[in-house]
């Protein structure tokens, strides 16, 4: 009898912040697999909005709230690492990504490539939420830096912070 392989996805990006449609890709890999990893990729050159402990908080508490709940999910950050050495590192066989439109197709076809390339790492597409296919992290922060109203675009804990963070005109 041989021993069943887990099949392991790695939903990667920087999160800063995190909007409902991350929140739906995650949802849907963690229904596809039996565990997901979202994964925080960082540059520590760059300073974002928020800190990769904020992000993972916020991660936490929305796979909390999965329909799968915290079951199959975890979070964790990793910097200064091509996808490929962290997907290996994690036994994971596949990438997840969300595609909002024909422009992140365009961005994303290549590093898909390129992965497969370097170690055969494949990828999957996940079409976004057609409701959401306008919500970008940064859009969202450009929003609220200007006053406007990102509610339903973000979970309730990411529009608190949002708020705090960077109060409106």
């Amino acid at each position: 009898m041989s021993e069943r392989v887990i099949r392991r996805a790695v939903v990667p990006g920087s999160y800063d912040p995190v909007t409902n449609g991350h929140v739906d890709v995650i949802a849907r890999a963690a229904v596809l697999y039996d565990e997901v990893v979202v994964a925080i990729l960082h540059n520590p050159a760059k300073e974002g909005t928020f800190a990769v402990a904020e992000r993972i908080g916020f991660l936490e508490d929305v796979v909390a709230g999965l329909p799968t709940g915290a079951d199959n999910v975890r979070v964790e950050a990793f910097a200064g690492r091509l996808l490929v050495d962290v997907c290996r590192d994690l036994e994971a066989q596949v990438v997840v990504k969300g595609l909002r439109g024909g422009t992140d197709f365009a961005y994303e076809v290549p590093m898909a490539l390129m992965n497969r390339h370097l170690t055969g790492l494949e990828t999957l597409f996940l079409p976004g939420d057609p409701s959401l296919e306008h919500v970008s992290s940064s859009l969202v922060k450009e929003v609220v830096r200007y006053g406007g109203d990102v509610r339903g675009l973000v979970p309730d804990t990411v529009l608190g912070a949002l708020l705090a963070r960077l109060p409106g005109d």
